[in-house]
């Protein structure tokens, strides 16, 4: 096993981190703040080829994978502006849409994707679900040669920003009765469709949507993949979007430790710099190691995705340790700063509500631990 990162890891680490860097803390806490998207950000990174970097060439991508695409997450958090449609746009839909769309749909949508000139969010979330998609409620029924769906879905991420919503429902039952899941891909000024902002109080670039269907009628071509196999389908996704998740997690903790350490080496209270002190040092040392053990299985989880391996253990356990690691080196940071740590000047807080908020989604670490037990260690399914 080779633990040293290739050359052309590097330069691409190298360029993203050239395009992220000039933009930095400032530019995300400004737009956190005031709740506005991080889009000349995403226009550099789209232009340079790093939103598609994973998808594939034909369809004007980078040819590279998962790998790639949670190195670019990593890096643009690690300079300070970690954008959270990354994981949804880049992530999921284009490694859904690539996966199992059509020749048709993957014409229409990969090259917009590849390029960042068009985003497409992802739709599963319901306010009575929860975690349990087995219950989404929202449903497709065929009427002739369309689909009309009606349901609604909530916390769907940067709707205002998306050109389109893989969506998620229910279209059938199987022969026991369960919910047959598919997946459609759902234009955002579609007739019948009805957004409306959901307040958060976390600071976000990315606005947060409730989405209301009302008789929202789609002609079959927008159907992805096989009818009923959306299930499938959708792990297809979420895979990528826990590793990309944990990529994300990953740079804002490796942000939070550099503000953190280069504070702790220039403040100077009493005869030397805070941060010779244990009760300075030491909590900014536990955080570098929980980060660099999660960068590891951040690796491994995007390159068993690639390979084509089960990767569905792997990405759980890497987005919980990322997830864990990132809040304790945006608290540790905070910590060091003392009152400074809670000052607009020093905009340490968005960071902190992102990374808090990354350990409750996209999959909570209740539910992580739940998976663990069950199939990593053979215990009693307890839900």
């Amino acid at each position: 096993m080779d633990f040293v990162e290739s050359d052309e890891h590097r330069d691409l680490r190298a360029a993203v981190g050239s395009i992220a860097a000039p933009y930095g803390g400032s530019y995300y806490a400004e737009h956190a703040r005031a709740g506005e998207p991080c889009a000349e950000l995403w226009k550099d990174l789209g232009d340079a080829g790093f939103v598609g970097v994973n998808v594939g060439e034909e369809y004007g991508g980078g040819g590279g994978g998962l790998v790639e695409l949670a190195l670019v997450c990593e890096e643009i958090a690690a300079q300070g502006a970690p954008i959270l449609l990354l994981l949804v746009s880049a992530a999921i839909s284009a490694e859904v849409i690539e996966e199992f769309g059509s020749d048709e749909q993957r014409k229409d949508w990969l090259p917009g994707l590849a390029s960042g000139r068009t985003k497409v969010v992802f739709a599963i979330t319901e306010p009575n679900a929860g975690s349990n998609t087995h219950q989404l409620s929202t449903t497709a029924t065929r009427s002739g040669d369309e689909w009309v769906v009606n349901g609604e879905k909530y916390y769907i991420s940067g709707v205002d920003e998306a050109e389109a919503l893989l969506l998620v429902a229910r279209s059938g039952k199987d022969a026991n009765g369960n919910a047959k899941l598919s997946l459609f891909l759902v234009p955002t000024d579609v007739p019948g469709l009805q957004k409306t902002r959901l307040p958060v109080d976390v600071m976000l670039p990315e606005k947060q949507f409730t989405l209301h269907f009302d008789d929202v009628r789609l002609p079959a071509s927008a159907l992805v993949g096989e009818e009923g196999a959306g299930f499938r389908q959708v792990f297809h996704g979420l895979n990528p979007e826990r590793i990309t998740g944990a990529a994300l997690c990953v740079g804002i903790a490796r942000y939070a430790l550099t503000r953190a350490s280069r504070y702790a080496n220039d403040r100077q209270v009493w005869d030397r710099p805070i941060g010779a002190h244990q009760g300075i040092s030491h909590p900014l040392a536990k955080a570098k190691v929980e980060t660099e053990l999660a960068a590891l299985m951040t690796r491994k989880a995007a390159w068993l995705h690639d390979q084509g391996l089960p990767a569905g253990e792997a990405s759980n356990m890497a987005k919980y340790a990322a997830a864990e690691a990132a809040v304790a080196a945006i608290d540790a940071a905070i910590q060091t700063h003392g009152g400074n740590g809670v000052a607009a000047e020093f905009g340490l807080l968005p960071y902190w509500g992102l990374a808090r908020l990354l350990r409750i989604a996209p999959v909570s670490r209740e539910m992580i631990l739940n998976f663990v037990a069950q199939h990593s260690l053979g215990l009693p399914r307890s839900y």
